[in-house]
């Protein structure tokens, strides 16, 4: 039987993630995922593809998701309350414009002390109705698309093989940042078939497979670029028809409700590859 063996929420899009007992999925993911997200002056997001020190930010948000507090590296910690109706001021994810509440100088001159770089911090409006695309179209917060993220251990275990032929160490499962990762399946890349997936109260469909980038080059522990692998091997066998390599899968939220670590990953619904 396929469960649940890791549930990982990222409050702050391109920070750390918080690994969780069980969760509550909103129809934009995980409760608190990608809510918030560190932008320029100019209003343009911040990813780890340019600011891989985004990584060392431990965020955390409160039950209610009231209070955030952020925590990094050689910096005091700062806990500021979430400003869910404040103005809203313009910004941009990968050339779209969207919407952010700032929260405010406090945040903004943090962040830009650890990046290094003039920053601010904003949140996803609760009028923020972006569509994500794919076989299922959903919503989400900040993400790069689809609501949630899905992995499988038995994919991660055929790449560190294949890593391990070319005389490369492993890699842990943060460094591909899933939301939801499931064990017990014994063929890879098992989630591409996954059309429908039942978890808990919730279900999720199937949107696309996950395009990696440099990011999965960044080591999560240290905010540091590492290399070329893993996209070097998983450029191997794993390249997408139009180009680029994909990992893992990306799901719209069909049916919101509560999982947990432990949960039965049941398939409902099977279909083909697009590999």
């Amino acid at each position: 039987m396929a469960t649940v063996v890791e549930l990982t929420y990222y409050p702050v899009k391109g920070c750390a993630g918080t690994s969780v007992p069980e969760a509550r999925l909103t129809p934009a993911g995980l409760a608190h995922d990608r809510s918030f997200m560190a932008v320029t002056e100019q209003g343009v997001a911040r990813t780890q593809r340019r600011d891989p020190r985004l990584a060392l930010i431990r965020p955390a948000v409160d039950a209610e998701g009231e209070r955030l507090t952020l925590r990094a590296p050689g910096i005091e910690p700062l806990t500021l309350p979430v400003d869910a109706s404040g103005p809203r001021r313009p910004v941009v994810l990968f050339s779209t414009p969207y919407l952010g509440i700032d929260q405010g100088e406090a945040a903004a001159e943090w962040f830009s002390q650890v990046l290094g770089a003039p920053s601010r911090l904003v949140r996803v409006p609760p009028e923020h109705d972006r569509v994500t695309d794919g076989r299922t179209p959903g919503t989400s917060g900040y993400a790069d698309s689809s609501a949630v993220h899905v992995l499988s251990r038995a994919t991660l275990d055929l790449l560190n093989r294949k890593l391990a032929e070319r005389g490369a160490r492993p890699l842990p499962m943060s460094r591909f940042r899933p939301n939801v990762v499931i064990d017990g399946w014994d063929e890879p890349h098992t989630e591409d078939r996954a059309h429908r997936l039942r978890i808990g109260e919730a279900e999720l469909g199937y949107a696309k497979l996950a395009g990696r980038c440099v990011v999965t080059t960044v080591e999560q522990e240290t905010g540091l670029k590492t290399g070329p692998e893993p996209l070097r091997t998983l450029a191997a066998y794993r390249r997408a028809k139009g180009g680029g390599v994909v990992f893992g899968t990306k799901a719209a939220v069909l049916r919101p409700g509560r999982l947990s670590v432990g949960d039965e990953a049941a398939v409902t619904l099977w279909g083909e590859s697009e590999l």
